[in-house]
């Protein structure tokens, strides 16, 4: 039987204690002899051993003080020499130093983003004429070979004649329909093709995101590390803005009181900026009506309030960081955590590579990472499980996986 009532000596130093109290033949309750035991009996040990497993309150017993056990240390370091122990704060020191020349490099880094964002500039400026349809790419910028393309030009081929007079045909129907301009609904489909972005979009933030004509990153220089979004809109019925802005502020140096647990530039604070909405157009916002019952007469009437409403466009309202010292609550930590994740997202997938977000290939890019990733876990869970089987015998030549990893 195991004594519940555990002493609160530290972790190290506890030991489940066993009532080896003598029964009515001078022996444990068990079974197993006290002298067995301290003779260091292998037999011995392992009955009691066995006793203990069909206990079910002695398992309890044993599981909680693991569960007490979890996460702390070994004793293991407290335990070195005085010497070893200066050695270790030596290489501390070491570490703080790498730390800081680490944040040196990010700073670097940022350096070159903002140096090749100018060069991306002038590509950007080409998409977005295209999109919008003031220019009209050339014929060799529409050069793009596919294996779709070769198929397509096998069937001309074969059936030459065929083709020729369907393409007359559809030539004097295009002429007769109106040509879209540019590339409608560019970023809208992006949006909705992402699942980060397509949770914020909702039915009534689609009209509006039909104007988005164009997305932008500034990069900051200087010593304050960031960046600026910027939503082109085109003019509509729904605000007077022309841009909508977002901007990030970011920290890359190590916290001084915590150096280690730095790991390269994060976003620490984002700022939105005001919408201009047009009367009556604002979608972050919706009008409810409620019962009101008066406590003394006892009489209810109908009050109409206004209160924030699900949209894209809450995206330029994020919550205040809160100052230094104070605390997060878990909710406000919540928002801030998705709003720069959002943040780095558009700045380094979406806006580089929107076409493909357009067409969907940067998707499926992305969904054969996951799935690669998957296989790779399942493949070491079939390894262990070939291990663990008594009938697996490893072929011929082959080392045991324990082996392999030396």
């Amino acid at each position: 039987m195991a004594e519940q009532g555990a002493s609160n000596d530290k972790m190290e130093s506890e030991e489940v204690v066993v009532n080896m109290e003598p029964g009515p033949q001078g022996e444990p309750e068990g079974g197993v002899s006290i002298e067995a035991l301290k003779s260091g009996d292998e037999k011995a040990h392992l009955e009691l051993k066995a006793q203990i497993m069909q206990d079910p309150e002695m398992l309890a017993a044993l599981q909680d003080r693991l569960d007490n056990l979890v996460g702390q240390r070994s004793g293991y370091i407290e335990s070195l020499p005085k010497v070893v122990k200066r050695r270790i704060k030596a290489l501390k020191n070491y570490q703080v130093s790498h730390t800081k020349l680490e944040a040196k490099f990010y700073e670097e880094v940022h350096q070159l983003e903002c140096k090749y964002a100018k060069l991306y500039e002038g590509l950007y400026d080409k998409r977005r004429d295209v999109v919008i349809g003031t220019v009209e790419p050339t014929d060799s910028d529409c050069e793009w070979e596919s294996s779709e393309d070769e198929e397509e030009e096998e069937k001309v081929d074969a059936l030459a004649n065929e083709l020729k007079e369907k393409a007359k045909l559809e030539a004097e129907k295009e002429k007769e329909e109106e040509s879209p301009n540019g590339i409608p609904e560019f970023w809208l489909t992006i949006f909705k093709n992402v699942d980060m972005l397509a949770e914020m979009v909702q039915e009534h933030d689609e009209p509006i995101l039909q104007h988005l004509e164009d997305i932008s990153v500034k990069f900051h220089e200087g010593a304050q590390m960031g960046f600026t979004l910027d939503f082109h809109f085109t003019t509509n019925e729904y605000f007077t803005n022309s841009v909508l802005t977002k901007n990030y502020v970011m920290r890359s140096e190590p916290d001084e009181g915590d150096p280690f647990s730095f790991e390269g530039p994060e976003i620490i604070k984002s700022e939105g900026c005001n919408i201009d909405w047009k009367k009556g157009k604002n979608v972050t916002v919706k009008t409810v009506k409620k019962k009101q019952k008066h406590k003394g007469r006892g009489t209810t009437r109908m009050v109409t309030k206004t209160v924030q409403n699900d949209s894209f466009f809450n995206f330029f309202s994020p919550p205040k960081v809160p100052e230094e010292g104070v605390e997060v609550d878990e909710e406000t930590e919540t928002l801030l955590n998705a709003d720069f994740e959002i943040g780095h997202f558009i700045r380094e997938r979406v806006v580089p590579r929107a076409v493909l977000y357009f067409t969907g290939e940067a998707i499926e890019d992305d969904e054969y990472e996951e799935e690669g990733e998957e296989e790779d876990n399942e493949g070491e869970e079939g390894d262990e499980e070939d291990e663990n089987d008594p009938d697996f015998e490893p072929a011929k030549g082959e080392k045991p996986q324990e082996c392999k990893q030396q």
